[in-house]
């Protein structure tokens, strides 16, 4: 799995103003990503406001995407949820030709136990025909999958890999203490990016990345001044994109790009005017 390590991309799925999907957008996103450097492709993670789009529509993004990838870099697919069987019926169903591997987030709402959440991760281990990373994300999910777990799951000759987003430095430290050493310790915060390389981590699956791909290249892949000036480069960006949620804040700087339009999804509105000129005042001084 070492073509996971570095800079994956969490895609954002742009929209047009009638809410469908823009795949023209799509499409100069998925150029400026690859040509901006990152490692991989993320599609339909939690930054591509998967859960609202239908199975027909979550379909036609992954097409598309590995369309206009064209084998040139490896893609990683969202597949999760909080109801395993459902999960198992769309692995079942699904034609994982081009997927490198899935992205399976810690099941939500319905606040499992850890041994729960560990029998979950198991059955689609057991079901998935390529390999699984492990997606951590207590603040969406509200329950935390604790480093014990995470080890746990590690020895599944199947499962590859932890995308870490809890912000608990202290416990990717357990994790990267014990875990195998071929397993892919992922940082889900663009900002603990430079913290979990200094532990054993393998890389970043970033939101930013969509706008500023180069960035995420140079963090990850730089000397270290080099890495470590992209890292501090990424402070008045960073907040902006979670001030009103994600993905509001990064489809806003890709507007100003233009790469895509803002519109988001209900319940999620676009950017405030308010937020909208604070990311272009920042993309500005970022230029």
């Amino acid at each position: 799995m070492n073509i996971l390590k570095g800079t994956g991309v969490a895609l954002v799925t742009p929209f047009h103003d009638d809410y469908s999907i823009d795949f023209e957008g799509l499409k100069r996103l998925v150029n400026h990503v690859i040509d901006g450097g990152v490692d991989y492709l993320v599609v339909l993670g939690t930054t591509g406001e998967t859960v609202t789009l239908t199975s027909a529509e979550k379909k036609q993004v992954l097409n598309a995407v590995l369309d206009y990838n064209n084998d040139r870099i490896p893609v990683v697919y969202g597949m999760g949820g909080n109801n395993t069987m459902a999960v198992l019926n769309d692995i079942s169903s699904t034609d994982f030709t081009g997927i490198t591997a899935i992205l399976s987030v810690s099941p939500y709402y319905n606040k499992p136990s850890q041994a729960g959440i560990i029998s979950h991760y198991k059955a689609i281990a057991d079901a998935c025909p390529v390999p699984v990373i492990l997606y951590n994300i207590p603040g969406r999910t509200m329950s935390n999958m604790t480093a014990e777990t995470t080890l746990t799951l590690a020895e599944h000759s199947n499962i590859v890999g932890m995308k870490e987003a809890s912000g608990n430095l202290e416990q990717c430290m357990q994790i990267a203490a014990k875990m195998p050493r071929d397993f892919l310790l992922v940082s889900g915060d663009d900002l603990m990016t430079k913290a979990l390389y200094s532990i054993g981590g393998s890389g970043i699956i970033s939101v930013m990345a969509n706008a500023i791909p180069a960035t995420f290249k140079a963090l990850c892949h730089g000397t270290e001044e080099e890495s470590m000036k992209a890292a501090f480069s990424l402070l008045p960006l960073n907040g902006l994109m979670y001030e009103e949620s994600n993905p509001v804040g990064i489809k806003n700087l890709l507007r100003h790009m233009g790469i895509c339009e803002d519109q988001v999804r209900l319940p999620m509105l676009r950017a405030s005017l308010e937020l909208n000129q604070k990311i272009k005042a920042a993309y500005q001084k970022l230029k």
